[in-house]
Formats: C-alpha cells, structure tokens, sequence
C-alpha cells in the first residue's frame, strides 16, 4: 500500500480525480469508513458520499471504528440508514474510502480493513496526513473533507440533492467554525451558497449542531471550567488553557462522550491563551485530548508527535494513563517543536 507522504500533500489533480471517479464507477460494492468519534466533517462527507453510491446503483456499506455511537448533534444527517456495524463491516472491501482521517490509526478497529483492501481511497484534507492508502483526494488547503467530497460527486457525475448537500453543508460549517477559521476563503462561501441554494435552512441547522445541549451539560460545566488552568508563558508566551472531563462529570448528569465535546470551543474563548486542550476521559478509562490553535500554533503537529493528528487549528490524540502524564506530553511536545509552531 502506498505511504508517500508527498503524495499526500500534493493537492488533488485532475488525474486524482479520474483515478478515485474510475474506482468507485468500476465497483460493484464500496465500503466507506470515517475517523472515530465523527465529528461533522468526518461523518457529513461520508455520508453525502454514500448517499450519491447508492443513487448510482452500488452496494454501499459505511461505518466507523467503536465507540459506534452517532453523536446526539449529528442525528439529524440524512443517510444515517446506511451505516452499519463495524463488526458487519468488510473486512477485504474491494475498494474502500476512507474520509477525514489522516493516518490508519484515525480509523480505530477498521484500519485492519483498510489494510486489507484491493483499493483505498483516501479522502481528506489534513496536513498530517501519512499519504496511505492507493488512491488520493487530499489536500491541506481544503477548508473540510466535505469540500473534496463535493468535488468528488461533482466528478462522478451525480445530483447535489438537498440531502446529500445538507450532509456536506454540516461539514463545511463545523470544520470552519461557523466560517469564523482562515480556511474560509471565497470559495467556501461559494461552495456554501451552492448548498444552501437546495434548500438548507442555516438556522436550522445550527440549532441542532450548537444549540440543543442538555441542562445536564451546564451543570456539569460548572466544575470542568473551574478546573481548567492557564498557563501564559506555555507555546513561548502565546499562553495555553486546559482542563479536564472525567467519566465521574460525564456520569453525575447523565451525560454521554459526544455530549460535551463543545467544552474546548467555551474554552477557545480565553483571551489570553492561544491554545486550548480539553483531555475528556472516554466510557474505557482513556483520554482523549482535543486541541484548538487561534492561528499561530499548528497543532496538527504536536498532535502527530503524540501518535494522533489533525489540521493546524483542530487536532486531537489520544492517551492511556493518568491526565496529568497526557498534558505533560503534549508541553514537552511544544517545546520541542521547531519555528514556526
């Protein structure tokens, strides 16, 4: 399989295009994967992918690693019929495409599916990314995934339907932070409005991403941000602000995993921190550390010291062992790293 990270990193081609439009029109069945715990991006563009498959005829099977659990904000994405199990799951797809993830190990318990394929075709837009996979649409200029999966639809020939664009809208919206992040050039507006011209309701759909947490949550919030420390002279003065989730939070309210992955966007607001990480203890005792970056860090690269990955501004990882161990790492991996962060 191939690993050139220059392949990775080149930009998606016209002949990038007609090779991943020839793999998917050649098979009769396709198997679509996502990172783990989706977030938007990650579980809009797949299923906007799938949903376009199925239109055209394929077998299409989707999924991701466990935890298999559809996050309380996302189960509103049209498509979600078509994910199954990961246990049901091919485990040699004939070809496969993996979305949003930058390395094999982003696709949990499926990586050993993906090794295992004819063909896989990677579609994403992290800089981090290892250049796996035998087919690419990768490009770190890329707003979100959903952008290279519109392109790839549009490629294949196929209708933007309101439901396969609300899919993408979701993901174009999330990766962007409500278009507040520097990707968001003219052509995401561009790519924005083209979705929005089918129909999609944007207050509507920000309701249910960002407006529809449980009381529980604001309870729970209380003792996660009386917790969190700043340190101003972390990342050479650019300061950092973390703090914990643990299962015990989670638990006293009734709250699951996906239901407080909005604590590192409150955190994101300190003024005087440039880089937030919210280490949120998972349902198996690990921890897994989301990072934001206000622009000047790239994250994505102390997350990939720390066996995880991500873009510049996003990023996450994960750790087996006590939090203070996690945070410690992830210092020692900022103040390792090279101008510019």
């Amino acid at each position: 399989m191939n690993s050139t990270t220059e392949t990775a990193r080149a930009g998606v081609t016209s002949a990038d295009l007609y090779r991943a439009v020839s793999l998917l029109e050649r098979a009769d069945r396709v198997a679509l994967a996502c990172h783990v715990n989706p977030d938007g991006d990650a579980l809009g563009s797949m299923l906007a992918v799938a949903q376009v498959l199925r239109a055209a005829g394929k077998d299409c099977t989707a999924s991701f690693g466990e935890p298999f659990t559809v996050p309380h904000n996302l189960r509103f994405l049209p498509g979600l019929e078509l994910l199954a199990e990961p246990a049901d799951f091919p485990a040699a797809p004939e070809v496969m495409v993996a979305f949003d993830a930058g390395s094999l190990d982003r696709l949990g318990g499926l990586a050993a599916n993906a090794m295992k394929a004819e063909e896989l075709l990677v579609v994403d837009h992290h800089a981090s990314n290892t250049g796996y996979g035998t087919a690419h649409l990768v490009d770190p200029h890329a707003a979100a995934t959903a952008v290279l999966a519109e392109r790839l639809i549009v490629a294949l020939g196929m209708p933007i339907t309101h439901e396969v664009a609300l899919s993408l809208y979701v993901g174009l919206v999330t990766d962007t932070g409500s278009f507040r992040r520097a990707t968001t050039t003219p052509a995401v507006h561009a790519l924005a409005a083209r979705l929005l011209a089918t129909g999609i309701q944007p207050e509507e759909v920000a309701g249910r991403l960002w407006e529809n947490a449980p009381f529980g949550y604001l309870q729970a919030l209380s003792g996660v941000l009386g917790r969190a420390r700043l340190e101003p002279e972390a990342a050479r003065g650019r300061g950092l602000v973390w703090t914990t989730v643990t299962r015990a939070d989670r638990a006293a309210y009734g709250l699951s995993y996906d239901q407080v992955e909005g604590v590192v966007d409150v955190l994101r607001g300190t003024a005087e921190a440039e880089l937030v990480v919210v280490l949120k203890e998972t349902d198996d005792g690990a921890w897994y550390g989301s990072t934001r970056s206000k622009g000047d860090v790239d994250v994505g690269r102390i997350c990939t010291r720390l066996g995880g990955g991500g873009g510049p501004g996003m990023a996450g990882f994960l750790w087996r062992g006590f939090p203070a161990e996690a945070i410690g790492r992830f210092r020692d991996a900022l103040s390792r790293a090279t101008a510019p962060l």
